[in-house]
């Protein structure tokens, strides 16, 4: 299955949520993306028939190991992006929204061309 630009901003969020808390029920995720709850269970749903998410008996979501490897992804372009955005001299408000956009895009090789980039220029 391919996942949509909305499933990946999910599971980035159940990722970061899962890294600040510990533990994620649905409605951490309505309030961290402020979105529905009915919102996030249709996609909660979605991304639990495809095997990205399980459940716990408590209602947590967790990420299964396809989940996170999407996450993982979805995360780390996000981080490089914002900085390299921020690097040019926007501010972080305006970077973080547009590496939103910018991550879900990307081919792979343009993302590790970007991240080679940042890192040398970081040095």
């Amino acid at each position: 299955m391919t996942l949509m630009e909305s499933g990946e901003d999910y599971l980035e969020r159940i990722l970061m949520l899962q890294e600040k808390n510990g533990v994620v029920h649905s409605i951490d995720i309505a309030k961290a993306l402020k979105v529905s709850k009915p919102s996030v269970s249709v996609a909660m749903k979605k991304l639990r028939e495809n095997g990205y998410i399980i459940f716990n008996d408590d209602e947590s979501i967790v990420l299964t190991e396809s989940g996170l490897e999407v996450a993982k992804t979805i995360y780390e372009r996000h981080r490089v992006l914002t900085r390299l955005i921020i690097k040019l001299g926007i501010d972080e408000e305006t970077a973080e929204r547009d590496a939103c956009k910018i991550e879900h895009d990307l081919s792979p090789e343009t993302f590790e061309a970007l991240k080679r980039y940042y890192d040398k220029e970081s040095k």
